[in-house]
Order: structure tokens, then C-alpha cells, then sequence
């Protein structure tokens, strides 16, 4: 069993062994530290970069020119802004040439709260994203997504996001979605691919052999059915809002089911799936921890007001994090700013009981 981490590791492994991934690159990225959060170790292809995120970014445009499929980190989302601009250009290469020129690029960067991060480490990305015409945006939430949706990015020939929430990093496969190939315990996995403390020279990990796994972008997931009301969501929250559909279940009796669709890709997304689900259930709360002014889940609300309107039993709801210019590091302060369990629950309730 692996966590989301092992995952990401063992799709760039995949990726430089089969699919010609030839550079993965960033601060701290390459030995010995192999990512802040190690989730580059034992990659052949891995090497440091100096401390720039406009040179991260503007080598990945260059190594893509060039026909080298790479993956990029931002070692925390919150350092990326200050490459918007690049990354606008990235975004439009193919689509100004009239599709002549491909950059297959992967910007890999850690998002979201929930490691205590503070006003510096604790930022979202995925709304700013979106606003980047010409990117792909994957936003894991298991390990086999991640392995999945990473091998997805590389090999597309065009810009890709990998939108890793950070506090997910060491969440663990749950049962019956183990990587095909891993066969390991926990502690057996670990010996095998995370390197040693200490002296790293010598080392070398010994790589399951894990098959290749692309999961579609713009193919979402129902990881809870229901009749109710439709909760649509991604990345950090997916967990927490099945954890919320249930809770709201057991405090109505079963009175109130409600429907969680993890979209798992940001653009495209699975429009046909958040489409069918609000049209059998009449309402849909659209769930994320990034600031909820020109969020993406407002979007989604537009979309649905334009096109399911008339299925509507209740006004879509968003449920987001506030609009502050940062989180504190305190428990409390975070918790303020970033949907909880229990808000999430009354929401629910709240939602499935507003009469039309």
C-alpha cells in the first residue's frame, strides 16, 4: 500500500523509464533531499534548480520547445504568482502557432492548507489556474489518482498543472484502490522506494514494477451516491465531504443522501457527471478550500444556472474558503478560513431541507 507521495514518485519513475520524460527539476528537487516533501527521490532525471520560480518555469517552456518532456516544481504554490506571466505564455504556444508548436510541459506544485503552513505555505491555486487559458489542471485526491492523473499530464503534448494538495501527501490507498503492482505493506514499500536518513550516496531504490495508468482528464468520480442533492468537489475536500454526506445521513436517519463527484481535473471537467447529478437531485453545493471571490466553483454555478436552471429545486450553494489575504498559522485561524467537517454538514442539511 502506498501514499499519494509513493504515487507521484513512482509515476516519474514510469514516466523516465517508458514515456521519455527526460528532466524533473525545481528547488531541493534532485539529491539529496529529492523535494521538500521527497516526492522526487531516487528520480535518474531529477536534478536542483536555483532558487527562481520565473527560471523554473521559463527552463520548462525551453526544455518543451525543445521537444524534452518535463515536470517543473514550484516547491509551494504560494512562489508562483510571480511567473503568472510566463505561464500565460506557456498556455497560448499552441494555440498562436495554429498548433505547429507542442510544449509538453508539467508544472508540479503543492496547494492548499491543512500542514499548519501559515500565511506562506498555505495558499490555493487551482481558481488562478483556471485562469490560464492553454493548461490542463489535474487535482488529485488518492494515491492512484495521483499516479494516474500525473502520467496524464506528461505525456500530453501540451502545458499541464499537477495540483498536489499538500495535506494529502502522506494519505494512504484506500482498500480495493491499491496501484496495481503493489503487493508491499507499508513498511516493506518504504525500505524499498524512500530513501534512507542520513548518508544518501550509496542508495538506490528497488522500484515495484507498477503498470502504466492514465486517467482521463475531464472524467470525474461518484464516490457517494445519493438522491438529495449533489456535492461537487476536488482535492483535500473529497474526503471530508463523503465524511459530511455521511454525517448528515446518520443525524437525518438516512433522511438526507447526498451525492459527492470528486472532478479530479479542473480543465476539462466532467461536465456530463455534475449534469446528470443535478438534474435527478435539484440542488448542488460546490465545495472548495480556495478563496470564494472569483472562485472556480462560481463558474460552475453560472454554468448551471444557464443550463439547469429549470431543474433547480433550490439556488446552487458555494461553500469556499474566505476572502482574506491569507491563513494563520494558529488551528483556530485556519479553520476559519477553510470549509470544516461540521459546516460542511450543516450545509448539506440545510441545503436538502430549503423548500422550493
Amino acid at each position: 500500500m502506498s501514499n499519494m507521495v509513493q504515487a507521484i514518485r513512482m509515476a516519474l519513475h514510469v514516466a523516465e523509464e517508458r514515456h521519455e520524460l527526460t528532466d524533473v527539476f525545481g528547488e531541493d528537487v534532485g539529491p539529496p533531499l529529492g523535494g521538500a516533501f521527497t516526492a522526487t527521490q531516487g528520480v535518474k532525471t531529477s536534478w536542483n534548480s536555483p532558487l527562481d520560480e520565473r527560471g523554473i518555469v521559463g527552463a520548462s517552456i525551453g526544455l518543451g520547445l525543445a521537444g524534452c518532456r518535463n515536470v517543473a516544481e514550484i516547491q509551494f504554490c504560494d512562489y508562483a504568482f510571480n511567473a503568472i506571466d510566463l505561464m500565460k505564455l506557456a498556455g497560448m504556444m499552441s494555440w498562436s502557432s495554429a498548433g505547429d508548436w507542442n510544449l509538453p510541459m508539467t508544472l508540479m506544485t503543492p496547494v492548499g492548507s491543512g500542514i499548519r503552513g501559515s500565511i506562506y505555505h498555505s495558499h490555493s491555486f487551482d481558481a488562478t489556474a483556471t485562469h490560464i487559458p492553454g493548461f490542463k489542471i489535474a487535482i488529485p485526491s488518492t494515491p492512484r489518482d495521483a499516479y494516474g492523473l500525473l502520467l496524464s499530464c506528461i505525456v500530453d503534448p501540451n502545458p499541464c498543472f499537477f495540483l498536489v494538495p499538500k495535506a494529502l501527501m502522506r494519505t494512504r490507498s484506500l482498500p480495493g484502490e491499491e496501484l496495481a503492482g503493489i503487493t508491499d505493506d507499508d513498511r516493506a514499500i518504504s525500505k524499498r522506494i524512500d530513501a534512507p536518513l542520513g548518508d544518501r550516496s550509496k542508495w538506490v531504490p528497488n522500484w515495484p514494477d507498477t503498470p502504466d495508468l492514465f486517467i482521463p482528464f475531464g472524467e470525474g468520480r461518484t464516490l457517494r451516491p445519493g438522491r438529495d442533492l449533489t456535492v461537487v468537489t476536488y482535492g483535500r475536500m473529497v474526503a471530508v465531504c463523503v465524511k459530511a454526506a455521511d454525517q448528515a445521513s446518520e443525524l437525518s436517519g438516512g433522511g438526507v443522501e447526498a451525492e459527492v463527484i470528486d472532478l479530479r481535473s479542473l480543465h476539462p471537467y466532467d461536465w456530463p457527471r455534475i449534469q446528470e447529478s443535478v438534474a435527478r437531485t435539484g440542488r448542488v453545493m460546490f465545495v472548495n478550500e480556495d478563496t470564494e471571490v472569483t472562485n472556480f466553483g462560481e463558474h460552475l454555478i453560472r454554468r448551471t444556472c444557464d443550463e439547469l436552471f429549470y431543474s433547480l429545486l433550490a439556488p446552487p450553494k458555494l461553500l469556499a474558503g474566505a476572502h482574506v489575504p491569507g491563513i494563520g498559522l494558529a488551528d483556530n485561524l485556519e479553520a476559519a478560513t477553510v470549509p470544516q467537517l461540521g459546516q460542511i454538514t450543516q450545509a448539506i442539511r440545510e441545503l436538502a431541507a430549503h423548500e422550493s
